[in-house]
């Protein structure tokens, strides 16, 4: 009996053993999961109380070029960017100028990335106006209306939205991520959001950037042109993907809503833009592919235009049409329908 008894109280031991390192090992995984399920949900609600207010309410419900509405969940869709040169201190937010303007096409099934950055001085038909003029302009006449119009009069595409941020907005999100590594192509020195002249200074080779010199570093083109802006820009935004899709960036999350959600105007709903993240959580790199407008200097009455190359502008519609999966005969029928209509 004694011997029963022993054995008894040993196995009670084991067992009681076993339950506290069971003990030790789920409960701290029970609060990491809580705390991760709760952080989302905080997430979600500041996500859409944030994005919410940045929806513009315009009733543009569908490009002209679109037969019926798009589903970011199931269609390939496009989306204009917009960097306004605008900020608090200048209160021009409605009537400034395009200072940056890149269209990204989205395509669902390889969660694939055009993006086409698209020179400011392009010379261009604004049908807001009823002329040529410089395409940054067409902000200044009618808003992001008048500027998607424009893009698709160039391009032949939809644009189905359109994303307008100013300065801050860039600066903060950079500044959330704790910074971006790009390569400086070269010394400069240029002005900082509050205009002060020669404000921040840069060196040639890998750096890594915060917001204000990241953003000085995107206005710049004092030593090239117009299309190698473009092309830093493209970059920048390729690295700030990055930084914002990659692991040591999710406890940032909360920064970066806040920092692009304030400064944003856009015509996509939050059930919307919550559709894009499949496309940064795929599994694998996201695939962006960077374009940009062909051309030649062009100064009539000695004003500088940029003057886009008809067969290279081609080419690039081409690229975009079969990038959203629409044929060139589709979207001119389409385009002649509504042409007719109006």
């Amino acid at each position: 009996m004694a011997n029963n008894k022993n054995t008894q109280s040993r196995v009670k031991r084991r067992k009681s053993r076993f339950r506290k390192r069971a003990y030790f090992i789920l409960i701290p995984l029970l609060i990491a999961f809580f705390a991760v399920a709760l952080y989302g949900t905080y997430l979600y609600i500041e996500a859409k109380s944030v994005f919410s207010d940045a929806h513009d309410g315009q009733d543009r419900e569908k490009s002209d070029l679109r037969d019926k509405l798009v589903d970011p969940k199931f269609d390939n869709v496009s989306v204009l960017i917009m960097g306004v040169d605008s900020s608090e201190k200048r209160a021009n937010e409605d009537s400034a100028r395009t200072d940056t303007l890149m269209l990204a096409t989205l395509n669902k099934d390889d969660k694939s990335v055009k993006l086409l950055s698209i020179p400011r001085d392009s010379y261009v038909y604004i049908p807001e106006v009823g002329y040529e003029t410089k395409i940054n302009h067409a902000h200044a006449y009618g808003g992001p209306e008048a500027t998607m119009e424009t893009v698709e009069q160039l391009l032949d595409i939809p644009v189905d939205y359109y994303a307008r941020v100013n300065f801050e907005a860039f600066m903060e999100m950079v500044d959330a991520v704790d910074g971006i590594n790009v390569d400086v192509p070269y010394e400069l020195k240029e002005q900082d959001s509050k205009d002060r002249a020669n404000a921040i200074h840069l060196y040639p080779g890998e750096q890594h950037l915060n917001g204000e010199e990241a953003l000085a570093l995107a206005r710049t083109r004092k030593l090239d042109n117009d299309i190698e802006r473009g092309k830093r820009q493209q970059e920048i935004i390729k690295a700030l993907l990055d930084r914002a899709v990659s692991l040591d960036s999710i406890l940032k999350y909360d920064d970066i809503i806040n920092a692009v959600g304030g400064n944003m105007k856009t015509n996509m709903t939050f059930n919307e833009m919550k559709s894009f993240i499949q496309y940064g959580t795929s599994g694998k790199n996201l695939a962006v592919e960077t374009l940009t407008l062909e051309g030649t200097d062009y100064k009539p009455n000695k004003t500088y235009y940029w003057q886009l190359d008809e067969i290279a502008l081609g080419e690039t519609k081409n690229t975009l049409q079969q990038h959203l999966e629409i044929t060139p005969a589709t979207n001119t029928d389409t385009m002649t329908e509504s042409a007719t209509e109006n």
